[in-house]
């Protein structure tokens, strides 16, 4: 028997109870702690996940011996104090996206888990379904020929509502941040990083950015064409162009299952890989696979590439003359 790696969870938000949900995939984990502000909110959790350590302080979690690794769940301006907060207590730490609110928040988090030898990992949940794991390998294996264009679009319809955390400038919101890193980090997955950057964007009454359209350009004139909203609803699929052929990922390409593979000369296929569960226990088992190897990151998400994904964010931001309060 493989020895279970024990979890704990900082945070017991919407995406906290997404991520638990996940773990009871895996039979080789085990979600023995959860931290928050809160006892009460803590002692809800653990009930509900039968967590035996609830912690009433992000503090007492990240001393907790019996955890192995923490998942960082808190709000995005939150994610550089909760990692480091870990990483200065020795554990390993997987943080949910965006990573960072900056690129220099980005560097001081990815200093200290180097500096200190931890495993570290953004938590970009769609890079680790299994088909996104099959676009890699007919990518690599030119099914379509060289990639020259790739489209994404990922726009979710929120009400309009300023005390939404969504419309909160203070809580990083708008659509960059929450959807738009979708399809940036998947066009750094497929393309690398970009040469060339031009985005345009409509910030709303509440000073955040409420949909954006980006254009990114790579050497040998490849083009990635991305778009983002939290005020319309959108296909959200994803389409790689290649000189050989396409491959479309169906909805929602962010989680999925389907695609379909159009190669010149070759009759059109689909490829299903359907999955058990939320998705969420992909990224989980990529972690817990880097720490039995001894991995300090993961080859699937690079802490260079997921630094360079932060930094093409600021200079989407620069763009539109956004800031965050703090920065």
């Amino acid at each position: 028997m493989v020895k279970p790696i024990r979890w704990g969870i900082l945070g017991t938000g919407w995406i906290a109870n997404e991520f638990a949900q996940g773990l009871s995939q895996l039979a080789d984990a085990e979600l023995v702690a959860v931290g928050s502000r809160t006892a009460e909110s803590a002692q809800r959790f653990g009930e509900q996940y039968r967590v035996p350590h609830r912690h009433a302080s992000y503090e007492a979690l990240a001393q907790d011996t019996e955890v192995d690794v923490i998942y960082v769940a808190t709000p995005n301006p939150l994610h550089k104090e909760h990692s480091l907060l870990c990483l200065e207590s020795g554990k390993p730490v997987l943080c949910e996206k965006p990573f960072a609110l900056n690129a220099g928040e980005a560097e001081d988090v990815i200093q200290v888990a180097r500096e200190k030898k931890l495993f570290l990992m953004e938590a970009m949940w769609t890079r680790f379904f299994p088909l996104i794991g099959r676009v890699r390998a007919l990518v690599k294996e030119g099914a379509i020929g060289e990639v020259q264009m790739l489209v994404a679009d990922l726009c979710i319809h929120f009400g309009f509502d300023p005390s939404d955390r969504r419309y909160a400038p203070e809580l990083g919101g708008g659509a960059l941040l929450d959807l738009g890193v979708y399809p940036l980090s998947f066009a750094s997955m497929i393309m690398g990083s970009p040469s060339k950057i031009t985005a345009m964007a409509h910030l709303g009454e509440t000073g955040v950015d409420e949909q954006a359209g980006i254009i990114l350009g790579y050497d040998q004139g490849r083009v990635s064409t991305l778009y983002t909203s939290i005020r319309v609803d959108s296909p959200v699929e994803a389409t790689l162009l290649g000189t050989q052929g396409q491959i479309r990922i169906h909805p929602w390409w962010i989680r999925p299952s389907k695609l379909t593979l159009s190669a010149t000369g070759q009759e059109t296929t689909t490829i299903e890989m359907p999955y058990v569960g939320n998705g969420y226990q992909f990224e989980a088992a990529e972690v817990m696979a880097c720490l039995r190897e001894g991995k300090l990151e993961s080859d699937l998400m690079p802490l260079d590439e997921t630094l360079s994904i932060v930094e093409t964010l600021d200079a989407i931001r620069a763009q539109w003359g956004l800031r965050y309060p703090g920065e």
